[in-house]
């Protein structure tokens, strides 16, 4: 009911202004319904000019959030309908012989540089993005955690986790050879040792068996 009485009151303004316009003289040229009855380019380029216009004072209205829902929903659907308006315009400018406006124009962004939401050619502007249903319907889905499968859990299980490689382990690999070979080591050096005392034992009794008195022979007695 509120947005009936709304557009009503808005109906009402346009006709009082009007019909004050037309008894004061000052009635204003009407834009043409179709962009294709005008063959003027510059009266094409006085329409665009005029659509843009109108479409930078709703824009800044729609920014208030508390014009109330109804409000913003229909600043927002007159604002698509200029633009789209604006476009055929631009397409006639360009048929007459005019600038390309279509692919001359930059690519539509908020105050924070993203692109405005929608789809199928229709935007939402200002505070018509924080619209019941709206900004749920282009906020991204939060990100949904994929469940892990036992395929998933055994592709990264090698024999490690059950512990058939402890052997293979580098460091006890190293301290079980240096353990075989520790014996090894102190039997080779003890026989080393007993071979050089046995060397020395024999050299000492050769010396001593040299030096003995009682070894060397007797004289011999010659009679004279």
């Amino acid at each position: 009911m509120a947005r009936n009485e709304e557009k009503a009151q808005l109906m009402l303004n346009k006709w009082v202004t009007m019909k004050e316009q037309f008894n004061s003289g000052q009635a204003a040229e009407r834009r043409p319904f179709l962009a294709t009855d005008c063959s003027s380019l510059a009266d094409c380029e006085k329409w665009r000019m005029q659509i843009v216009r109108e479409v930078t004072k709703k824009v800044a209205a729609i920014q208030n959030a508390g014009l109330g829902e109804h409000k913003i929903r229909d600043l927002n659907d007159n604002i698509n309908k200029l633009l789209r308006e604006k476009g055929h315009w631009q397409r006639r400018i360009r048929d007459l012989g005019g600038p390309d406006y279509n692919a001359l124009e930059p690519k539509a962004l908020d105050a924070e540089g993203r692109p405005l939401p929608g789809g199928g050619g229709y935007r939402y502007f200002g505070a018509a993005r924080d619209l019941p249903g709206v900004k749920e319907l282009f906020e991204a889905p939060p990100p949904q955690k994929k469940r892990r499968t036992r395929g998933d859990m055994m592709r990264n299980v090698t024999p490690d986790y059950y512990g058939f490689r402890d052997d293979d382990d580098g460091g006890a690999l190293k301290a079980q050879e240096a353990a075989v070979e520790r014996p090894r080591v102190e039997e080779a050096r003890q026989a080393e040792l007993a071979a050089r005392a046995e060397r020395r034992a024999r050299n000492d009794g050769a010396e001593s068996s040299d030096d003995d008195p009682l070894d060397e022979p007797e004289p011999v007695l010659v009679a004279v």
